[in-house]
Protein backbone atom coordinates (compact mmCIF):
# COMPACT_ATOMS: atom_id res chain seq x y z
CA UNK A 1 0.00 0.00 0.00
CA UNK A 2 2.66 2.36 0.69
CA UNK A 3 4.46 1.64 -2.40
CA UNK A 4 1.65 2.54 -4.05
CA UNK A 5 1.31 5.88 -2.68
CA UNK A 6 5.03 6.19 -3.14
CA UNK A 7 4.20 5.35 -7.07
CA UNK A 8 1.15 7.74 -7.01
CA UNK A 9 2.94 10.57 -5.92
CA UNK A 10 5.86 10.30 -8.13
CA UNK A 11 3.74 10.27 -11.10
CA UNK A 12 1.84 13.60 -9.43
CA UNK A 13 5.28 14.99 -8.67
CA UNK A 14 6.29 14.48 -12.56
CA UNK A 15 3.00 15.22 -14.15
CA UNK A 16 3.34 18.77 -12.33
CA UNK A 17 6.90 19.46 -13.39
CA UNK A 18 5.94 18.69 -17.02
CA UNK A 19 3.06 21.21 -16.44
CA UNK A 20 5.14 23.86 -14.87
CA UNK A 21 7.68 23.83 -17.46
CA UNK A 22 5.23 24.43 -20.14
CA UNK A 23 4.10 27.18 -18.03
CA UNK A 24 7.58 28.38 -17.65
CA UNK A 25 8.38 28.21 -21.31
CA UNK A 26 4.70 30.13 -22.31
CA UNK A 27 5.11 32.38 -19.36
CA UNK A 28 7.16 35.36 -21.11
CA UNK A 29 5.67 35.24 -24.10
CA UNK A 30 2.89 38.20 -25.40
CA UNK A 31 -0.36 37.73 -26.76
CA UNK A 32 0.71 38.16 -29.95
CA UNK A 33 3.45 35.38 -29.79
CA UNK A 34 1.23 33.22 -28.07
CA UNK A 35 -1.23 34.11 -31.43
CA UNK A 36 1.23 33.61 -33.86
CA UNK A 37 2.59 30.41 -32.13
CA UNK A 38 -0.98 28.72 -32.12
CA UNK A 39 -1.50 29.60 -35.58
CA UNK A 40 2.12 28.23 -36.59
CA UNK A 41 0.42 24.76 -35.47
CA UNK A 42 -3.10 25.42 -36.65
CA UNK A 43 -1.81 25.08 -40.18
CA UNK A 44 1.32 22.90 -40.15
CA UNK A 45 1.34 19.33 -41.61
CA UNK A 46 1.57 17.30 -39.03
CA UNK A 47 2.42 14.21 -40.53
CA UNK A 48 5.84 15.56 -41.20
CA UNK A 49 6.67 16.63 -37.73
CA UNK A 50 6.69 12.53 -37.70
CA UNK A 51 10.22 12.68 -39.18
CA UNK A 52 11.28 15.88 -37.41
CA UNK A 53 10.97 14.09 -33.96
CA UNK A 54 12.33 11.40 -35.11
CA UNK A 55 15.50 12.98 -36.40
CA UNK A 56 15.36 15.32 -33.41
CA UNK A 57 15.76 11.86 -31.15
CA UNK A 58 18.52 10.21 -33.23
CA UNK A 59 20.24 13.34 -32.98
CA UNK A 60 20.12 12.81 -29.09
CA UNK A 61 20.74 8.69 -28.85
CA UNK A 62 23.64 9.65 -31.27
CA UNK A 63 24.99 12.24 -28.61
CA UNK A 64 24.22 9.69 -25.91
CA UNK A 65 26.39 7.22 -27.67
CA UNK A 66 29.51 9.83 -28.17
CA UNK A 67 29.57 10.98 -24.92
CA UNK A 68 30.33 7.10 -23.72
CA UNK A 69 33.39 7.15 -25.66
CA UNK A 70 34.48 9.40 -23.90
CA UNK A 71 33.85 7.88 -20.86
CA UNK A 72 36.29 4.61 -22.08
CA UNK A 73 39.85 6.39 -21.75
CA UNK A 74 38.28 6.32 -17.99
CA UNK A 75 37.58 2.83 -17.86
CA UNK A 76 33.90 3.48 -17.44
CA UNK A 77 31.18 1.45 -19.76
CA UNK A 78 27.97 2.88 -18.70
CA UNK A 79 25.12 1.09 -20.04
CA UNK A 80 23.24 2.90 -22.76
CA UNK A 81 20.00 3.28 -21.89
CA UNK A 82 20.91 5.14 -18.93
CA UNK A 83 23.38 7.25 -21.39
CA UNK A 84 20.40 8.39 -23.00
CA UNK A 85 18.24 8.67 -20.31
CA UNK A 86 19.98 11.36 -18.47
CA UNK A 87 21.05 12.77 -21.71
CA UNK A 88 17.30 13.83 -21.86
CA UNK A 89 16.81 14.89 -18.65
CA UNK A 90 19.65 17.17 -19.11
CA UNK A 91 18.12 18.86 -22.03
CA UNK A 92 14.76 19.11 -19.64
CA UNK A 93 17.11 21.14 -17.13
CA UNK A 94 18.52 23.19 -19.21
CA UNK A 95 15.09 23.95 -20.78
CA UNK A 96 14.56 26.13 -17.63
CA UNK A 97 18.14 26.87 -16.38
CA UNK A 98 20.80 27.03 -18.76
CA UNK A 99 24.00 24.13 -18.11
CA UNK A 100 21.50 22.49 -15.21
CA UNK A 101 21.60 19.93 -17.83
CA UNK A 102 25.20 19.64 -17.59
CA UNK A 103 24.88 19.32 -13.63
CA UNK A 104 22.34 16.58 -13.39
CA UNK A 105 23.28 14.59 -16.04
CA UNK A 106 26.63 13.57 -14.15
CA UNK A 107 25.11 13.63 -11.26
CA UNK A 108 22.18 10.88 -12.79
CA UNK A 109 24.64 8.66 -14.12
CA UNK A 110 27.29 8.95 -11.46
CA UNK A 111 24.09 7.85 -9.26
CA UNK A 112 22.89 4.90 -11.29
CA UNK A 113 26.05 3.61 -12.69
CA UNK A 114 28.17 4.64 -9.54
CA UNK A 115 30.82 6.53 -11.42
CA UNK A 116 33.02 9.36 -10.51
CA UNK A 117 30.96 12.99 -10.94
CA UNK A 118 33.75 14.58 -11.05
CA UNK A 119 35.56 12.75 -14.12
CA UNK A 120 32.02 13.18 -16.18
CA UNK A 121 32.21 16.70 -15.52
CA UNK A 122 35.64 16.95 -17.15
CA UNK A 123 34.11 14.75 -20.42
CA UNK A 124 31.30 17.44 -20.72
CA UNK A 125 33.28 20.11 -20.42
CA UNK A 126 35.42 18.25 -23.71
CA UNK A 127 32.28 17.50 -25.73
CA UNK A 128 31.47 21.24 -25.12
CA UNK A 129 34.54 22.91 -26.09
CA UNK A 130 34.28 20.12 -29.54
CA UNK A 131 30.75 21.36 -30.36
CA UNK A 132 31.59 24.96 -30.13
CA UNK A 133 34.79 24.13 -32.76
CA UNK A 134 31.84 22.55 -34.64
CA UNK A 135 29.61 25.14 -34.45
CA UNK A 136 32.33 27.82 -35.47
CA UNK A 137 32.51 25.22 -38.48
CA UNK A 138 29.29 24.96 -39.29
CA UNK A 139 29.36 28.92 -39.83
CA UNK A 140 32.29 28.83 -42.02
CA UNK A 141 30.26 26.33 -44.50
CA UNK A 142 27.16 28.40 -44.45
CA UNK A 143 29.13 31.35 -45.16
CA UNK A 144 31.26 29.67 -48.39
CA UNK A 145 28.07 28.20 -49.39
CA UNK A 146 26.23 31.62 -50.22
CA UNK A 147 28.29 34.33 -48.54
CA UNK A 148 26.48 36.84 -50.65
CA UNK A 149 23.62 36.03 -49.14
CA UNK A 150 24.02 34.96 -45.39
CA UNK A 151 27.35 36.73 -44.32
CA UNK A 152 25.97 40.12 -43.38
CA UNK A 153 22.86 38.39 -41.56
CA UNK A 154 25.67 36.24 -39.27
CA UNK A 155 27.94 39.19 -38.81
CA UNK A 156 25.03 41.27 -37.71
CA UNK A 157 23.75 38.53 -35.03
CA UNK A 158 27.22 38.19 -34.02
CA UNK A 159 27.73 41.57 -33.42
CA UNK A 160 23.67 42.06 -31.30
CA UNK A 161 25.43 39.32 -29.09
CA UNK A 162 28.73 40.79 -28.83
CA UNK A 163 27.24 44.72 -28.11
CA UNK A 164 24.28 43.45 -25.76
CA UNK A 165 24.25 45.42 -22.60
CA UNK A 166 26.73 44.97 -20.14
CA UNK A 167 30.59 43.85 -21.00
CA UNK A 168 31.56 42.43 -24.26
CA UNK A 169 31.82 38.81 -24.59
CA UNK A 170 35.50 39.07 -24.97
CA UNK A 171 36.00 40.54 -21.62
CA UNK A 172 33.95 38.27 -19.99
CA UNK A 173 36.10 35.25 -21.24
CA UNK A 174 39.21 36.37 -20.27
CA UNK A 175 37.99 37.18 -16.78
CA UNK A 176 36.13 33.87 -16.65
CA UNK A 177 39.51 32.14 -17.61
CA UNK A 178 41.64 34.61 -14.89
CA UNK A 179 39.26 33.98 -12.06
CA UNK A 180 39.22 29.86 -12.92
CA UNK A 181 43.09 29.75 -12.68
CA UNK A 182 43.50 31.76 -9.76
CA UNK A 183 40.94 29.75 -8.17
CA UNK A 184 43.20 26.55 -9.34
CA UNK A 185 46.23 27.95 -8.14
CA UNK A 186 45.18 28.96 -4.88
CA UNK A 187 43.05 25.57 -4.01
CA UNK A 188 46.43 24.10 -4.92
CA UNK A 189 48.41 26.29 -2.43
CA UNK A 190 46.00 25.28 0.07
CA UNK A 191 46.35 22.21 -0.04
CA UNK A 192 50.09 21.65 0.20
CA UNK A 193 49.62 24.01 3.22
CA UNK A 194 46.47 21.99 4.37
CA UNK A 195 47.12 18.58 3.44
CA UNK A 196 44.36 16.50 5.59
CA UNK A 197 41.60 19.25 5.12
CA UNK A 198 38.77 17.32 3.94
CA UNK A 199 36.98 20.00 1.98
CA UNK A 200 39.96 21.24 -0.01
CA UNK A 201 40.85 17.35 -0.72
CA UNK A 202 37.49 16.94 -2.03
CA UNK A 203 38.18 20.11 -3.91
CA UNK A 204 41.27 18.64 -5.47
CA UNK A 205 39.85 15.71 -6.52
CA UNK A 206 37.21 17.52 -8.66
CA UNK A 207 40.23 19.80 -10.30
CA UNK A 208 41.69 16.22 -10.74
CA UNK A 209 38.96 14.65 -12.16
CA UNK A 210 38.58 17.65 -14.61
CA UNK A 211 42.15 17.32 -16.06
CA UNK A 212 41.26 13.59 -16.51
CA UNK A 213 38.38 14.32 -18.24
CA UNK A 214 40.03 16.67 -20.80
CA UNK A 215 42.67 13.93 -21.15
CA UNK A 216 40.13 11.59 -22.73
CA UNK A 217 40.37 13.13 -25.82
CA UNK A 218 43.79 12.52 -26.56
CA UNK A 219 43.71 8.83 -25.39
CA UNK A 220 40.35 8.32 -27.11
CA UNK A 221 40.63 5.04 -29.01
CA UNK A 222 37.71 5.66 -31.29
CA UNK A 223 38.28 8.82 -32.98
CA UNK A 224 36.72 8.16 -36.27
CA UNK A 225 33.45 7.26 -34.75
CA UNK A 226 33.38 10.11 -32.29
CA UNK A 227 33.84 12.44 -35.48
CA UNK A 228 31.03 9.95 -37.15
CA UNK A 229 28.58 10.65 -34.66
CA UNK A 230 28.77 14.57 -34.43
CA UNK A 231 28.72 14.45 -38.20
CA UNK A 232 25.47 12.63 -37.73
CA UNK A 233 24.44 14.89 -34.49
CA UNK A 234 24.72 18.18 -36.76
CA UNK A 235 23.45 16.33 -40.41
CA UNK A 236 20.00 15.49 -37.89
CA UNK A 237 20.05 18.86 -36.99
CA UNK A 238 20.28 20.51 -40.05
CA UNK A 239 17.72 18.09 -41.52
CA UNK A 240 15.07 18.70 -39.11
CA UNK A 241 15.27 22.20 -40.59
CA UNK A 242 15.30 20.95 -43.92
CA UNK A 243 12.17 18.81 -43.33
CA UNK A 244 10.28 21.32 -41.89
CA UNK A 245 10.14 23.41 -44.22
CA UNK A 246 7.83 21.66 -46.34
CA UNK A 247 5.28 21.35 -43.29
CA UNK A 248 4.32 25.04 -44.30
CA UNK A 249 2.85 26.54 -47.04
CA UNK A 250 5.20 29.54 -48.27
CA UNK A 251 8.54 27.51 -47.01
CA UNK A 252 8.27 24.19 -48.78
CA UNK A 253 10.43 25.68 -52.17
CA UNK A 254 13.43 26.57 -50.09
CA UNK A 255 16.55 24.72 -49.97
CA UNK A 256 19.01 22.95 -48.13
CA UNK A 257 21.25 26.28 -48.53
CA UNK A 258 18.60 27.78 -46.43
CA UNK A 259 18.38 25.30 -44.07
CA UNK A 260 22.09 25.87 -43.43
CA UNK A 261 21.78 29.64 -42.58
CA UNK A 262 18.46 29.08 -40.02
CA UNK A 263 20.53 26.61 -38.37
CA UNK A 264 23.31 28.59 -38.19
CA UNK A 265 21.67 31.59 -36.61
CA UNK A 266 19.03 29.71 -34.90
CA UNK A 267 21.84 28.28 -32.80
CA UNK A 268 22.83 31.22 -31.19
CA UNK A 269 19.32 32.05 -30.12
CA UNK A 270 19.40 28.93 -27.94
CA UNK A 271 22.68 30.16 -26.65
CA UNK A 272 21.23 33.81 -25.81
CA UNK A 273 17.96 32.37 -23.58
CA UNK A 274 17.12 28.79 -21.75
CA UNK A 275 15.73 26.91 -24.98
CA UNK A 276 15.62 29.80 -27.18
CA UNK A 277 12.35 30.91 -25.80
CA UNK A 278 11.07 33.74 -27.27
CA UNK A 279 14.28 34.42 -29.27
CA UNK A 280 13.92 31.62 -31.60
CA UNK A 281 11.69 32.54 -33.50
CA UNK A 282 12.99 36.25 -33.99
CA UNK A 283 16.37 34.85 -35.70
CA UNK A 284 14.70 32.40 -37.69
CA UNK A 285 12.46 35.22 -39.19
CA UNK A 286 14.97 37.58 -39.87
CA UNK A 287 16.94 34.53 -41.49
CA UNK A 288 13.88 33.58 -43.95
CA UNK A 289 13.50 37.50 -44.23
CA UNK A 290 17.02 37.38 -46.62
CA UNK A 291 14.81 34.89 -48.89
CA UNK A 292 12.00 37.05 -49.47
CA UNK A 293 9.80 35.23 -46.40
CA UNK A 294 7.18 37.43 -45.17
CA UNK A 295 7.68 38.15 -41.34
CA UNK A 296 4.43 36.78 -40.09
CA UNK A 297 5.26 33.49 -41.93
CA UNK A 298 8.91 33.27 -40.94
CA UNK A 299 8.00 33.81 -37.06
CA UNK A 300 5.09 31.38 -37.79
CA UNK A 301 8.08 28.97 -38.90
CA UNK A 302 10.42 29.66 -36.11
CA UNK A 303 7.53 28.94 -33.39
CA UNK A 304 6.96 26.07 -35.08
CA UNK A 305 10.61 24.62 -35.17
CA UNK A 306 11.06 25.46 -31.43
CA UNK A 307 7.67 23.83 -30.29
CA UNK A 308 8.25 21.25 -32.01
CA UNK A 309 11.80 20.48 -30.68
CA UNK A 310 10.54 21.96 -27.18
CA UNK A 311 7.75 19.13 -27.08
CA UNK A 312 10.01 16.28 -27.87
CA UNK A 313 12.67 17.57 -25.13
CA UNK A 314 9.86 17.69 -22.26
CA UNK A 315 7.87 14.69 -23.63
CA UNK A 316 11.15 12.72 -23.55
CA UNK A 317 12.93 14.40 -20.62
CA UNK A 318 10.18 13.96 -18.04
CA UNK A 319 9.52 10.09 -19.61
CA UNK A 320 13.22 9.29 -19.43
CA UNK A 321 13.06 11.26 -15.62
CA UNK A 322 10.36 8.91 -15.05
CA UNK A 323 11.98 5.55 -15.84
CA UNK A 324 15.05 5.78 -15.05
CA UNK A 325 14.55 4.38 -11.17
CA UNK A 326 12.42 1.83 -12.75
CA UNK A 327 15.08 0.60 -15.74
CA UNK A 328 17.72 0.14 -12.76
CA UNK A 329 15.40 -1.34 -10.32
CA UNK A 330 16.89 -5.04 -10.76
CA UNK A 331 20.64 -3.41 -10.90
CA UNK A 332 20.00 -1.44 -7.43
CA UNK A 333 18.55 -4.69 -5.81
CA UNK A 334 21.69 -7.06 -6.91
CA UNK A 335 24.42 -4.62 -6.16
CA UNK A 336 25.58 -4.86 -9.74
CA UNK A 337 26.79 -2.21 -12.21
CA UNK A 338 27.55 -2.44 -16.57
CA UNK A 339 31.09 -0.10 -15.18
CA UNK A 340 34.81 -1.10 -14.85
Amino acid sequence: MKQRILTALQYIIFLGGGIFLIWWQFKDMTAAEKEEFYNAFTHANYWLLIPVAIMSLLSHLSRAMRWKLLMEPLGYKPALKNLFSVTMVGYLANAAVPRLGEILKCTFLARYEKLKADKLVGTILVERTFDFICYLAFIAITVLLQADVIGGAVKERFTEIANAPGMPVWVKLLLLAGILTAVVWLIRLLIKKYPQNKILLKTGGIIKGLGQGFATIKNLKKRRLFLAHTVFIWAMYLLQVYVGFSAMEGTEHLSIKAAFSVLTLATLAMIATPGGIGVFPVFVLKTLSIYHIAEELGKAFGWLIWGASTSIVIIAGFSCLLLLPYINKKKDETGQHDTQ
